[in-house]
């Protein structure tokens, strides 16, 4: 189980690296320098470029459209523009027909889709040279005496070759990305590719890539943990500044509206102003004695009334006490109102002995909710 996993994650960086190889080299290819070997020098020249702003190598016909920037000797270097121009695109290497040995293959037209495996099958019988020695391409086409079969032709170069033209170019400053080459005695022929660095990738490199594209994905994952992470902590961090921050504006609201800071506020009034304070905010006794009056029904009367502050506690009887609550909570004057002793029944059994307690409200506007 273990090996399939490691297998399919194997397989799918390759993929990841193939597709990025495969975009940067379509990329690079729209800023081409092709060099042909032509007298024993170095041509260059910059590929005419297509339509869609790529290059395709098998569809250069004209070599005349494209300028001749440099000719260079062997081991001579290149200029400092075409330096620059060869980094940001691609080199490609266009081998002399006298090089190249041409062999032909006649398959039919439904085996269109399987060509690459019967060329590799019969590479080792077509080619001049060891398999292993040599680099090939090939290009399909309808036979023009057979519509039913294809002309498969199959260009191979000596890699032996191939490797001395790269070294001397390599030693002029251009590094092959891509070595292609034309049927001979057929200047207008499409060139074949024989060979890309993007599919010559040697087991070295590939494990290079492969360690590369998977420390760049464990950098992501470790980016996306940190910022995810850091988004938790700030979050937390903000939702509790802001309870904090909640929590001491209620606590200053109820600072601010106690009495003991009304009263400090009081103090710092002038005489009269402090004056006519105190008796705007305390309660007045007839006010409340008034309200009491009104609030209780006729069966109940008080035996002890007190007013300590805006602290009312009133004693008395009646003939059902907790219908009393309401009433005295509706008068307007008193707010709070609750039992502060219990209920007892009299020795005539008729009445309760009652003790009601409730905070009075100043500046009470007697009759208002009738």
């Amino acid at each position: 189980m273990f090996m399939n996993i490691r297998f399919l994650l194997q397989r799918w960086i390759d993929v990841l690296g193939a597709m990025y190889f495969a975009q940067r080299e379509i990329w690079r290819a729209r800023r081409a320098l092709v060099v042909s070997c032509e007298n024993g020098q170095f041509v260059i020249r910059k590929a005419p470029p297509e339509e869609d702003g790529a290059v395709r190598p098998e569809q250069w016909n004209e070599r005349e459209q494209s300028p001749v920037p440099a000719v260079l000797a062997a081991g001579e270097l290149v200029s400092a523009d075409i330096l620059q121009a060869a980094r940001k695109g691609t080199v490609i290497l266009e081998l002399p027909t006298e090089n190249i040995a041409v062999r032909r293959l006649s398959v039919p037209i439904q085996a269109r889709d399987v060509v690459a495996g019967i060329v590799r099958n019969q590479i080792e019988r077509l080619s001049p040279w060891q398999s292993d020695k040599a680099i090939y391409g090939f290009d399909t086409a309808v036979d023009s005496e057979d519509a039913v079969a294809l002309d498969v032709r199959i260009l191979i170069a000596a890699r032996a070759v191939v490797d001395r033209a790269r070294e001397q170019l390599a030693a002029s400053g251009l590094a092959v990305d891509r070595i292609v080459a034309r049927l001979p005695n057929a200047d207008t022929a499409k060139a074949i590719t024989l060979w890309s660095r993007l599919a010559d990738v040697t087991p070295e490199n590939r494990s290079l890539i492969r360690r590369r594209i998977c420390v760049g994905i464990a950098a992501v994952i470790a980016a996306s943990f940190a910022l995810t992470l850091w988004a938790a902590i700030s979050t937390n961090f903000i939702s509790g500044a802001s309870d904090a921050v909640a929590t001491r504006i209620d606590t200053l609201r109820r600072h601010l509206q106690s009495p003991l800071t009304l009263r400090s506020a009081a103090a710092s009034l002038p005489p009269q102003q402090r004056e006519w304070y105190n008796k705007e905010a305390s309660p007045s006794i007839i006010v409340v004695l008034e309200a009491l009056s009104r609030a209780l029904p006729d069966s109940a009367y008080l035996t002890e009334l007190s007013l300590h502050g805006t602290t009312l506690r009133i004693v008395g009887l009646a003939k059902d006490a907790p219908p009393l609550i309401a009433p005295l909570e509706h008068s307007g004057a008193l707010t709070e109102v609750h039992f502060f002793s219990p209920t007892t029944r009299e020795p005539d059994g008729a009445h309760f002995r009652f003790h009601i307690e409730g905070r009075a409200q100043p500046n009470v506007e007697l009759g208002k909710d009738r």
